[in-house]
């Protein structure tokens, strides 16, 4: 009789020798020369199981425990987030839901975490997150809810645990739950994050985005790991009913004579390398080969050097400053977010204009007085260095200024999302996107667009 039984992040198929015929023939098994044993990796168990019983070959399935839990929720989902739950259903309970940030993918889960009943594990990729998840969970379903993370580790039949805790843990609690829930799943398409995904045994797994897009093309293994996208939904597609309509301006600004002649060498200074050297840039192999010609060419390093050089110029510009100054000014009255691409500016304009900043080295409890303040209406208006761009539970806005950002859809999708939440006087949302003038900051922000 063959049987299936978890063990250290693989399922373990007994009662088959290295000759039989299903080794090397079923979903991932292979033979194991060290345990003498047939193996297949633990995300590959739904597959193995479904081969196993579509041959008509008998087996034992000690993999998972028969827990259940008995769910409700008080969520009243919306259209779009009911068809988003069936689509993943429809697909085997697998799959990635792709919605803007602010659209409620956390409801869906919760939907999703219900109808299935049995020991789930939510990955999120920061303790903020983890924390929201935790308080959000143990409110609708009035369960005990563990964590991995953040200094605790304890086990529930639900479970919250960052993404580190999951991929050093996943070996030994891979047989713990039916189903995982990736929040941010797109961080599964780090290699270090994927183990997180291959050594738990879960059937059924859900991932939630705002976007799918990887420049690395690692959405693959993210499909191979979790399920593909079976359900999306752009900005357009809610903007006006369930989220808030919106406008996208830009605004121009020139770089002072100094700044433009920096700019200018810089810039001057790394292309010249790159005709030299025939490299385009066109893709991301294209830049890690030069960061590694860097390494023993100084003329690459030189080059390397130079595009950070112009990079900054152009996204810090003094013009920035003073045209936020007079959004500020015309906003008066609204709640702002400011973006930006480095620390140091954060702190130039939370100086300047007395902004409360947010940056990776804010400290988690300030972090938190300064969000709860702009929450209560006590700020108005917030300035950050990328660390509001996913992770963090961030309060309603309904202006936000990106003075500097990267060519990223997604980071220009879940800053837009930061004011996209509905407004209680139905008013617009407000997005800026302040760019340096004949530099590539404008291909930037277009290709972001």
């Amino acid at each position: 009789m063959i049987t299936l039984r978890f063990e250290d992040g693989t399922v373990r198929v007994s009662g088959v020798d290295e000759s039989d015929p299903i080794v090397g023939s079923l979903p991932g098994v292979a033979w194991d020369d060290r345990g003498l044993v047939a193996r297949a990796p633990a995300y590959r168990y739904a597959e193995l199981r479904a081969a196993l019983a579509e041959r008509g070959l008998a087996f034992e399935d000690h993999v998972l425990p028969d827990d259940r839990l008995s769910l409700s929720h008080a969520y009243d989902l919306r259209p779009y987030q009911t068809a988003a739950v069936e689509a993943w259903r429809a697909n085997g309970d697998r799959g990635v839901v792709e919605l803007p940030t602010g659209a409620g993918k956390t409801v869906l889960a919760i939907d999703a975490i219900a109808a299935l009943g049995v020991p789930t594990l939510v990955v999120v990729p920061t303790i903020d997150l983890l924390d929201q998840w935790r308080r959000e969970l143990r409110t609708e379903f009035d369960v005990p809810v563990g964590q991995f993370g953040g200094g605790q580790q304890e086990r529930e039949g639900i479970t919250v645990s960052t993404y580190d805790s999951a991929y050093l843990r996943a070996d030994g609690i891979g047989d713990g739950f039916g189903l995982v829930v990736f929040d941010e799943v797109h961080h599964l398409g780090g290699e270090g994050y994927r183990d997180a995904a291959r050594l738990l045994a879960a059937p059924a797994r859900l991932g939630l985005t705002a976007t799918f897009e990887r420049p690395d093309g690692a959405h693959e293994a993210v499909s191979e790991l979790v399920g593909p996208k079976v359900y999306e939904a752009s900005v357009d597609d809610l903007a006006g009913e369930h989220l808030a309509d919106y406008d996208v301006r830009r605004i121009e600004v020139a770089l002072g004579p100094d700044e433009r002649d920096a700019y200018e060498a810089a810039q001057g200074t790394f292309v010249d390398y790159l005709k030299r050297s025939n490299l385009s840039l066109r893709s991301g192999a294209d830049y890690r080969k030069l960061v590694m010609r860097s390494g023993n060419d100084p003329d690459a390093r030189e080059a390397l050097l130079a595009k950070q050089r112009a990079r900054r110029i152009m996204m810090n510009a003094d013009a920035k400053v003073d045209t936020l100054g007079r959004l500020l000014d015309r906003h008066r009255d609204d709640r702002v977010i400011v973006f930006t691409a480095h620390t140091d500016l954060v702190y130039r304009l939370s100086e300047r204009y007395l902004l409360p900043a947010i940056t990776s080295e804010t400290g988690t409890s300030e972090r938190r007085e300064i969000l709860e303040r702009f929450r209560d209406g006590t700020y108005s208006r917030v300035v950050t260095a990328n660390v509001l761009d996913e992770g963090v539970d961030v309060p309603d806005a309904n202006v936000a200024v990106v003075l500097a950002g990267s060519g990223s859809e997604r980071e220009f999708t879940q800053r837009l999302g930061r004011v996209l939440r509905p407004k209680d006087d139905g008013g617009r949302a407000l997005l800026y996107e302040v760019v340096s003038e004949a530099t590539a900051e404008e291909r930037v922000a277009d290709r972001r667009r």
